[in-house]
């Protein structure tokens, strides 16, 4: 919503600036979102009065006009609009003036002929969004010689106000009024409305179908009209400063009666009704042509203003092409109604609208603004467009009408809730302030609640009601007071955040994908997974539940290969569902995917592209922080997504917990991925699954170290010869490294060079070469024995 300073203050005006004003009214709950002025910055610019024009004698297009701008002389200026005639009152921009953008109005000649000045345009005053057709032409009544800008009262702002849906009632100047009125304490002056007396006695039938969606539906037939007469200035400023554009002046009345009032409008062209006007809900098959141009298939279950060939208009949201007011309408049927709430709600989203008047209709209309709304409007038609009104027809279904609410507010309760007694007094006055007729009971207060006010429904209300109005800020601060333990922390667990930071210093970022995934996607990287299936996903990409972290990294590579990302670190921790409903296993997982080179673009840096060791490297260091390392084994095994030849299963203290590996390359081929990718995926627990540290004092003893190189065949993993090495190496080794694997020159086809470096030291003495001598037989043996290796000459 909408509004102009100046405006609001001919009904309330408080001694507050413009940022005063926003910030009460934005404590008592009505947010201010901005504060604009309405104008561009301008100076120099006076009203002048046409009172010569000549052709240019050198230029078809230009004229050469003579003007009063009450320095006591006339000025002559050259003007290039089509619509400057004698005696117009115009904007003239005198020598010296400085208009928006910083234009400097300089004496010139044009096509030899001097100008002093220019006449100036909307837009050329910033006064127009587009660039306006010719000169703003002004009232006949404005004085020569007044500044523009004060005449114009521009030096005004245009205040935007956030309302949440339960305050529909400051929708409206009106209801802003009364609200600034309340929180001043001062009285408001609205605009005096009186009836209009009918010049004729002819009316146009109203049938109301529906009574429970449209309790009040108010009519009057105006003749006569003059569509093509100019919206006044002043109304057409209020308009463009509460945002809404001029369109014609029956349009422009009903509009300005909503901003001012509250209550939306419409009018129809007379010669396009047919029959009687008809409220019911729309038939199957009917269809409307909107006033955008849209043309819509109707639901059964929207509510239409119709006569007897069928729809004009969605009641409550939008009026149609055909029966809408034209520049040859000479008669107009005014409509006012009152449709209920949850008649509009929804309907205008369900056809992709969305309306001023269903922006309103859907909050709450005053279903006692109807008669006042339809005069108000009626007045202004009268006043620009001329026309003779009929009498009211009115169709009201007092049954169907919002009833008459009272809400008790108990004494205590209000204490109890502000954490503070206010005086009796003070509460009163604030409910009645707020519109309310309020009696003294012994308990508190009885409110009879306004027929604007949807909101107040329970005590709470009020309690609210009266807390906002008092001052939010007034309210005294309480902390609350509680006992609270510190939550114990398990050491042996590794948090999830520190599996993240690892993640992201190893130069990863993390992903957040959805848990829905294309069905198409994890089929191809899942083809036997069983997951739900969303009944009404919200998009066909988005169908099923997902069985793995894979389609969302890969689907995300995808994105970021899309837009030139040639090396993507990517990593998710989050729930996988697995299994039909009935027996749903949602597991928390981390998975990881890298792609591209193995080093940031640099000067020290290769090429290299990131291969299988590199993100088993990460994964490691995810294991390290557990500091369990021996629990963990990685084996040879076939995942659909990922490379026979490179993958592995990943086991935990004996159990499978993820797998490791290269995306499949007829995975990768489907998808149309060049590069190679490498993913893996672990769960959750098993990764933050730890051990407590346990201190053991350091040896005063030197260590022993012996590298051993084996030959063993090319398939054999190199895991197993490690747990049979870390088997026979006895309770004193401290360390067994890994630090070769050699193929080549030297080593007989089919084989592969192993180099273990194993490290020993004895708590309390000096081991020697005979005690080690005797580990490396039973190891070298051993070896031999189960893994058919050799020690390496």
């Amino acid at each position: 919503m909408k509004f102009s300073e100046q405006w609001l203050r001919e009904w309330v005006s408080p001694q507050l600036g413009v940022q005063g004003l926003a910030d009460q009214i934005t404590m008592a709950g009505l947010e201010v979102d901005a504060i604009e002025p309405v104008a561009s910055v301008f100076s120099g610019v006076v009203v002048a009065e046409v009172v010569d024009k000549r052709q240019h004698p050198d230029a078809d297009k230009l004229n050469v006009c003579q003007v009063v701008d009450g320095s006591g002389e006339t000025v002559q200026v050259v003007c290039g609009a089509a619509n400057v005639a004698v005696g117009q009152k115009v904007p003239f921009a005198r020598v010296g003036a400085v208009l928006p953008g910083d234009f400097k109005i300089k004496q010139a000649k044009l096509r030899g002929v001097e100008s002093r000045g220019m006449i100036c345009s909307a837009s050329e005053l910033g006064l127009a969004e587009e660039t306006s057709g010719g000169i703003l032409v002004l009232p006949a009544d404005a004085t020569a010689g007044e500044d523009f800008r004060a005449w114009m009262g521009l030096d005004d702002h245009t205040v935007e106000v956030d309302l949440t849906p339960n305050r529909g009632d400051c929708l409206s100047l009106k209801g802003l009024a009364r609200e600034v009125g309340v929180l001043n304490r001062l009285p408001v002056t609205p605009p005096v409305i009186e009836p209009v007396a009918p010049r004729h006695d002819e009316t146009f039938p109203v049938h109301v179908e529906d009574a429970e969606r449209c309790p009040r539906y108010i009519g009057r037939l105006i003749k006569g009209v003059d569509v093509t007469a100019a919206t006044p200035l002043w109304m057409v400023e209020r308009l463009r400063r509460s945002g809404i554009r001029s369109i014609d002046p029956v349009v422009d009345v009903t509009n300005y009666v909503m901003l001012e009032l509250g209550q939306p409008l419409h009018a129809f062209d007379r010669d396009n009704l047919h029959g009687a006007v008809v409220v019911r809900l729309a038939r199957q098959g009917e269809r409307l042509i909107l006033l955008d141009g849209q043309e819509i298939a109707l639901e059964a279950s929207t509510l239409v203003i119709a006569d007897e060939r069928g729809p004009l208009a969605i009641a409550g949201v939008m009026g149609g092409e055909h029966s809408g007011v034209g520049p040859a309408t000479q008669d107009i049927f005014l409509e006012s109604a009152f449709f209920s709430p949850l008649a509009v709600a929804g309907q205008a989203r369900s056809y992709g609208l969305h309306t001023d008047a269903s922006h309103r209709f859907e909050r709450g209309v005053d279903p006692q603004l109807t008669h006042e709304a339809v005069e108000r409007a009626t007045a202004l038609l009268l006043a620009i467009t001329g026309g003779e009104p009929g009498p009211l027809v009115e169709v009201a279904s007092e049954a169907n009408l919002p009833a008459e609410r009272e809400v008790t507010l108990r004494a205590a309760r209000l204490e109890q809730a502000l954490c503070k007694a206010l005086p009796g007094e003070e509460v009163q006055d604030i409910l009645e302030r707020l519109g309310m007729q309020v009696r003294a009971i012994e308990s508190g207060w009885r409110a009879s609640v306004p027929s604007w006010r949807f909101d107040i429904a329970i005590e709470e209300d009020l309690i609210e009601e009266v807390a906002r109005i008092h001052g939010y800020n007034r309210l005294p601060v309480r902390r609350p007071a509680a006992r609270l333990a510190l939550r114990p922390d398990n050491e042996a667990r590794t948090p999830l955040a520190r599996l993240r930071r690892q993640m992201v210093a190893r130069g990863y970022q993390e992903a957040i994908t959805y848990s829905f995934v294309a069905p198409e996607l994890q089929q191809a990287l899942l083809p036997e997974a069983v997951s739900p299936r969303l009944a009404n996903p919200i998009s066909s990409d988005l169908a099923v539940m997902r069985a793995s972290l894979f389609p969302g990294l890969v689907r995300a590579l995808e994105y970021n290969l899309n837009r030139q990302q040639t090396r993507v670190r990517l990593f998710e921790t989050g729930l996988v569902f697995r299994g039909e409903l009935d027996e749903l296993e949602q597991a928390p997982m981390v998975g990881a995917l890298a792609c591209g080179e193995r080093f940031p673009e640099g000067w020290a840096g290769g090429r290299e592209k990131v291969d299988f060791f590199d993100l088993k490297g990460d994964l490691e260091s995810l294991i390290a922080l557990g500091g369990e390392e021996n629990a963990w084994r990685f084996e040879p095994g076939e995942h659909p997504a990922l490379h026979p030849g490179q993958s592995a299963r990943i086991i935990h203290r004996g159990e499978p917990v993820g797998w490791v590996g290269a995306l499949h390359p007829g995975v990768k081929a489907e998808l149309g991925l060049k590069a190679d990718v490498f993913l893996f995926e672990v769960r959750q627990d098993a990764l933050t699954h730890g051990v407590l540290p346990g201190f053991e004092p350091l040896s005063r003893y030197p260590e022993v170290r012996r590298d051993l190189a084996f030959l063993m065949a090319e398939e054999r993993p190199v895991q197993a010869l490690l747990d049979c090495v870390r088997h026979q190496a006895g309770e004193w080794l401290q360390e067994l490294n890994l630090f070769d694997v050699y193929q080549g020159k030297g080593v007989p086809e089919g084989s592969k060079s192993v180099a273990l470096g194993l490290t020993w030291q004895h708590p309390s003495r000096t081991l020697n070469d005979d005690e080690i001598n005797q580990l490396v037989d039973a190891i070298v043996a051993e070896s031999h024995q189960h893994l058919g290796a050799e020690l390496r000459g």
